[in-house]
């Protein structure tokens, strides 16, 4: 009886613990684009996104600090690295050509093996 609880606990724990990184992933992903909708917030304001990384847009978004970082602040773009408590990080880079959205730790998590979000 041991033997077949400890099998069945060898089966259902890497399964488990590989949805709970999908779900802080998830919860990662979600960070990023919330703090993307505050900068363009911000920028229909200034027109800029320099100095929107300080804005109350995204001071008071009630997204904790230490889950992203702003970065790259320009006239045309930014980027926007979110951190996952797995450790992946998703980052959405802004140009003037649009969004793209990378991430670094492939085929783990919710990062799919094209790096693409």
């Amino acid at each position: 009886m041991i033997l077949i609880i400890g099998i069945l606990a060898a089966i259902a724990l890497p399964a488990f613990l590989g949805q709970r990184q999908k779900g802080q992933d998830a919860e990662a992903k979600s960070n990023a684009r919330n703090i993307v909708s505050h900068m363009e917030s911000c920028y229909t304001v200034n027109e800029t996104y320099v100095g929107c990384s300080t804005s109350t847009d995204i001071t008071n978004s009630g997204i904790p600090a230490s889950g992203y970082a702003i970065s790259g602040e320009a006239a045309t773009g930014y980027v926007v690295n979110a951190t996952s408590k797995s450790g992946n990080h998703f980052i959405m880079t802004k140009t003037a050509s649009g969004i793209a959205r990378t991430c670094t730790t492939v085929n783990t998590g919710a990062c799919p093996s094209s790096g693409n979000w």
